[in-house]
């Protein structure tokens, strides 16, 4: 079984219901976060990305899709990187990370981006 690692964190400011990032779509602070990783780990091939992984709770207007599909392309990476988005409210970032550990330790890929949003 292959251990799992996290490499890195980053996050965006927090908000507030109504507050200065209210009018600022989901998938966009996604990207922001998905780009500043990639800047900090250049020496990443992105290409090789397994998944992207990401949480969003009671999921409505903008963010009503894919929002990791649609963050994974806003930030740049190859569109044949695959993303899904998981909703298990509260949980659901944490549930992210969770789906990409099991995916390592089961062997299915040992390069993934997770998170919420």
């Amino acid at each position: 079984m292959e251990n799992a690692y996290i490499i890195d964190g980053i996050r965006t400011a927090v908000g507030s219901f109504g507050g200065s990032l209210s009018t600022t779509r989901p998938d966009d602070l996604a990207a922001l976060v998905i780009k500043e990783l990639m800047k900090r780990n250049q020496h990443l091939d992105y290409a090789k990305i397994n998944e992207v992984i990401l949480g969003c709770a009671n999921q409505a207007g903008e963010d009503n899709r894919n929002v990791a599909r649609m963050a994974t392309l806003i930030a740049g990476l190859p569109f044949t990187v695959p993303a899904e988005t998981v909703n298990i409210l509260c949980a659901s970032g944490m549930a992210a990370v969770a789906n990409a550990v099991k995916s390592i330790k089961a062997g299915d890929g040992d390069l993934y981006i997770a998170g919420g949003c």
